[in-house]
């Protein structure tokens, strides 16, 4: 079977009027006989070093058909621990280490990168990694607003790229099974769907900080991490995780941090992945949904197994499972027969994305799917900020005769970027 990589040099040297001469280096000759040749492999660039980063673009390159060729991210250590985390694994000093992403996005050599940067440049990057002419892999959530992921489906279905969203739980077999559970009515009826949100993250705050010294560009480049973002002079405390992660300007809180993992997930066995709720309320600290089909999705706290937790409930029974890879169900025959793993690798998400970049298929969790699912976290985020209850049109994408919802569905970008 020809390899993308080939195609894509067969067709260039096509329209250039000349014959396409056959390039091999075999990966004995670089000495590494257990990965493709040299030729045949995907090319990686790596945008967002931070912990989640390293460690999916190690599942990355823990696969043989790939090449981590370079890395970006702004802050300058992270640079350097990555690109010595990359020599290292390969044996040599090739890895490339940028400040500036744009470096990365015009390499012609680079086929699909790795997205990983904080929640509020996820979308951002997606399109112009797309415009690029990049297949990509991005980290979850989606985006900060619903209008972002939806410019990023468009755009993925518009230009042909690859986009395959980091909710690996949905390439994680005891997930798996637990959602065919759901989907083929062995649970009946579906009644409700419960979903973890992340604790110790609810409340959301919009929070600007006193003014401190800015480092310089090439020890922390602050203007391209606030990127679109509404401007605030520099503070230290922007750029730590239990800052951005519960800010509106930067993320979505606890909702849209697990959510985007485990309402995907509700999403997945309610087969709604091309629709949500049509509304959201409040009772206590639980933020109720309900689908047109009077299904009920649930985002709380308190499930069991580890992190990331669901629970499916039909009208013949039920199934609840998690990180930890246990499970539990009634009637307790529902888990006969089961073969699976635990665990929570997402080198099975890496290796799924990869095929569907050499065979040009959809992902598991591909644009539209992951645009579906952290806009039913947005939906719900809304009703929480506006203390209310929301409805919500899934198919035109808009809350219904309200205004003050509709307005927080976007938010202005801050110049020179743009959806």
């Amino acid at each position: 079977m020809i390899t993308r990589r080939q195609f894509l040099k067969t067709a260039t040297a096509a329209a250039a009027g000349v014959a396409a001469a056959p390039s091999i280096v075999t990966s004995a000759a670089l000495g590494a006989a257990n990965r493709a040749p040299a030729s045949e492999r995907i090319v990686v660039g790596v945008i967002g070093t931070g912990g989640r980063g390293r460690d999916v673009m190690r599942a990355f390159m823990a696969q043989p058909d790939t090449q981590v060729v370079a890395v970006c991210d702004c802050f300058a250590d992270r640079r350097k621990d990555a690109q010595d985390d990359v020599n290292r694994n390969y044996g040599n000093q090739d890895c490339a280490s940028y400040l500036d992403m744009f470096d990365i996005l015009g390499r012609p050599d680079i086929d699909a990168l790795l997205i990983a940067t904080g929640d509020n440049w996820h979308s951002g990057v997606s399109l112009l990694a797309a415009r690029a002419g990049k297949d990509m892999y991005c980290e979850k959530p989606m985006s900060v607003t619903i209008a972002e992921s939806r410019a990023v489906s468009d755009t993925m279905r518009r230009l042909g790229r690859v986009f395959q969203c980091g909710t690996q739980r949905r390439s994680i077999s005891h997930f798996q099974f637990a959602a065919s559970l759901a989907i083929s009515g062995k649970l009946g009826k579906l009644t409700e769907l419960q979903a973890e949100e992340a604790g110790g993250l609810q409340d959301v705050h919009q929070t600007i900080l006193p003014a401190e010294p800015e480092p310089p560009r090439e020890e922390f480049d602050w203007d391209r991490w606030l990127g679109p973002a509404t401007w605030r002079p520099y503070n230290k405390e922007y750029p730590s995780r239990g800052f951005w992660s519960g800010d509106w300007d930067f993320s979505g809180g606890s909702v849209t941090e697990w959510g985007s993992h485990t309402v995907d997930l509700c999403q997945w066995a309610n087969q709604s992945d091309h629709t949500g709720p049509v509304e959201f309320w409040k009772e206590g600290e639980r933020l109720i949904g309900r689908y047109a089909d009077g299904v009920r999705l649930v985002i709380r706290t308190g499930l069991r197994f580890g992190s990331c937790p669901v629970r499916y409930e039909g009208e013949e029974g039920w199934v609840e499972t998690g990180d930890s890879g246990e499970m539990d169900a009634n009637p307790k025959s529902l888990l006969e027969n089961r073969n699976f793993l635990g665990g929570y690798p997402p080198d099975n998400h890496v290796r799924a994305f990869l095929d569907c970049v050499i065979t040009r298929q959809q992902t598991v969790s591909n644009a539209e799917v992951a645009h579906r699912s952290i806009s039913a976290c947005h939906v719900a985020n809304i009703c929480k900020r506006l203390g209310r209850t929301v409805k919500w049109d899934p198919a035109k994408e808009k809350f219904i005769g309200d205004d003050e919802a509709n307005r927080l569905c976007s938010r202005a970008y801050r110049e020179p970027w743009y959806l």
